[in-house]
C-alpha cells in the first residue's frame, strides 16, 4: 500500500469534454487540480464529436444568426414535455456563449456555425480538427496551469468524511491509495460498455440488439461511486441512440454503403413492412427511436439500381457526418457493394427479384412484394398514405438489382444517472446537495426529457459536457473558498 497519499484541492474523475472543462476552469482559479483516467489515452469518446452547441455566441454574432437564448431554452424544454430540469437547461444555455469564447481562447478553433438537419437553428459550432483538437489544446492548458493528469488510473471509490466527500481511493500503480481533496468533479462518461446495467435500465442486450459506438470501457464507475455515497437518480435509462448500417469489422464509419443507407428512401422492419415515415433520416432521436421499437436490434434500408443512379447524379439528401454534406456522391458505392456481397457478409444483401431479396433477408417474399408495391403506389401518386412522407422524398424501388442493408440500433452513450442542480452539486435522495461532490457530462441526468432533443439543439450533448464541466468547475471553486 502506498504510504503516501496525495493531496488536491479538487480531483476530476475522467478526462473528456466535461473532466476537462472542470478541470482547466479549477486550475486557472488557483485549484490544485488532479485529474484521473483510467484509460491510457485521455478524451475518451470526446475525441470523436465533431461540433458543440451555444447560442448567442460571438461567431454567431458575426454570421448575424439571431436565435437566442431564450429560444433555445423553451425549444428544449417543449421538446423534452418538461421532464428536463429547467434550471439545469437554463443554466447550460446560458454558459454556452461564454464556453466558445472560452474555448477560443485555449486554442480550439472553430470553422463554421451550422446546422446538420433541415430546418433547425444554426447552433452547430464546427471544431477544425474535431473533438481530439479540443482534448489536446484543454490537455495543454490544463498542464499549463498545473494540473496532474494521472492515465492508467482508476478511481475506486469516495472518501467521505460525515456529510462531506473528503478525496477519492485511485488504484496507483496496483495499489489502492487514498488521495484527499476538498472537492470532487465526477465525469467519468457513463455506462455504455455495462452489459449487466444496459440490460436493467433498458432492456436491451448490450452487442445483441444495441450496439455501443465509439466508447470504450465505460462502466458506470462515477455513477456507481455517486450512488454509494447517498445519490440521488435521475436520467439513468436514456439513451443517445441512432441508427445505422452496415456495421461490423469489415466496414469502416462513414462508408458509401452507408449513404445509402442513411437515405430518406424505403426502410422495413425485420419483418419486411414500413414502419416510419423515412424523412425522419435528418433527425437521428426519432431515427434511433423508431429503430428502437423492433427487439431484433435492426431494420432495412431498400434501395435499387435506380436509387443508386439517383445518388451518383445529384448526391445524397442527407449528409453522413459533416465531412459529407448533401450533395456528396458515392463514387465508389458499387465497389464496396460488391466487396461486402463476395465477403457474404450478412449485413448486405443483394439480388435480381424482390422475391430473391426477400428470400436473402429472411423475411416473406409475399409481405416484401406487397410492401415494396404499396410504396410504389405512393411513389407514382405523389402521396404517402400511410406515413404521409413528403412527396420530394418519394422515390420508387424496381429497378434490379435490388439491395437490402441492416441498418442497426446503436448509441453514442448513456446520458444520466447522477442526479444535480442547476450547480452541477450532486443531490441526495432528498434533494439535499452533497458537500464537495458535483457531476457533469454523460454521467449526470436532468438535461433531457425521454430522448435527445437534436433537432432543438445541434451538438447538445458535447455542449452539456463542456458546460457542465466549467460549472462544476467554478462552483467547486468557489466550495473551496478559492
Amino acid at each position: 500500500m502506498n504510504q503516501v497519499p496525495m493531496v488536491a484541492d479538487i480531483i476530476i474523475i475522467g478526462s473528456g469534454a466535461a473532466g476537462l472543462a472542470a478541470a482547466v476552469t479549477a486550475a486557472e482559479g488557483g485549484a490544485r487540480v488532479i485529474i484521473f483516467e483510467k484509460q491510457r489515452s485521455p478524451g475518451g469518446t470526446s475525441n470523436f464529436f465533431q461540433g458543440t452547441f451555444a447560442v448567442e455566441s460571438e461567431l454567431q454574432r458575426e454570421r448575424y444568426i439571431t436565435y437566442s437564448r431564450d429560444e433555445a431554452f423553451r425549444n428544449i424544454m417543449e421538446y423534452s414535455h418538461w421532464i428536463a430540469n429547467p434550471r439545469l437547461v437554463r443554466a447550460i444555455v446560458n454558459e454556452s456563449a461564454g464556453t466558445i469564447s472560452w474555448l477560443i481562447r485555449q486554442g480550439v478553433v472553430f470553422s463554421d456555425v451550422t446546422i446538420n438537419m433541415p430546418d433547425a437553428p444554426r447552433t452547430y459550432h464546427v471544431i477544425r480538427g474535431k473533438g481530439e483538437a479540443l482534448v489536446k489544446a484543454l490537455i495543454t492548458r490544463a498542464r499549463e496551469k498545473g494540473a496532474v493528469i494521472r492515465l492508467a488510473t482508476p478511481v475506486k471509490s469516495l472518501i467521505r468524511q460525515g456529510n462531506r466527500i473528503a478525496g477519492a481511493i485511485a488504484e496507483i500503480d496496483g495499489e489502492d491509495t487514498p488521495v484527499s481533496a476538498r472537492a470532487v468533479v465526477i465525469a467519468s462518461g457513463g455506462y455504455a460498455n455495462n452489459k449487466e446495467w444496459v440490460k436493467k435500465f433498458t432492456g436491451f442486450d448490450l452487442g445483441v440488439n444495441l450496439i455501443p459506438v465509439g466508447n470504450v470501457d465505460k462502466t458506470g464507475d462515477g455513477i456507481r461511486m455517486a450512488w454509494e455515497a447517498g445519490a440521488g437518480e435521475e436520467g439513468k435509462s436514456l439513451l443517445e441512440l441512432y441508427r445505422v448500417g452496415p456495421t461490423g469489422p469489415d466496414f469502416a464509419m462513414g462508408n458509401q454503403i452507408e449513404f445509402a443507407a442513411t437515405q430518406p428512401d424505403l426502410w422495413v422492419s425485420p419483418r419486411g413492412e414500413r414502419f416510419c415515415d423515412e424523412s425522419i433520416a435528418f433527425y437521428d432521436s426519432s431515427v434511433g427511436n423508431a429503430n428502437a421499437r423492433f427487439r431484433e436490434g435492426y431494420t432495412w434500408s431498400i434501395f435499387d439500381e435506380g436509387i443508386i443512379r439517383r445518388l451518383l447524379e445529384r448526391g445524397v439528401d442527407k449528409n453522413v457526418g459533416i465531412d459529407s454534406m448533401p450533395g456528396a456522391r458515392p463514387a465508389d458505392i458499387h465497389r464496396e457493394l460488391k466487396a461486402a456481397l463476395d465477403r457474404g457478409s450478412s449485413e448486405v444483401c443483394a439480388a435480381e427479384t424482390v422475391e430473391g431479396l426477400a428470400d436473402k433477408m429472411q423475411v416473406s417474399p409475399a409481405v416484401l412484394k406487397a410492401t415494396i408495391e404499396e410504396y410504389n403506389s405512393y411513389c407514382e401518386q405523389r402521396y404517402d398514405a400511410l406515413f404521409a412522407k413528403d412527396p420530394k422524398y418519394l422515390y420508387p424501388v424496381r429497378e434490379p438489382k435490388y439491395y437490402a442493408v441492416k441498418a442497426r440500433t446503436v448509441f453514442l452513450g448513456t446520458m444520466g444517472g447522477i442526479k444535480i442542480n442547476e450547480k452541477t452539486e450532486v443531490l441526495d435522495k432528498k434533494d439535499n446537495p452533497i458537500p464537495g461532490l458535483y457531476a457533469a457530462g454523460f454521467d449526470a441526468g436532468g438535461m433531457y426529457g425521454d430522448s435527445y432533443p437534436i433537432k432543438a439543439s445541434s451538438g447538445l450533448a458535447s455542449a452539456f459536457a463542456l458546460n457542465s464541466g466549467r460549472i462544476a468547475g467554478r462552483n467547486a471553486l468557489r466550495y473551496i473558498g478559492k
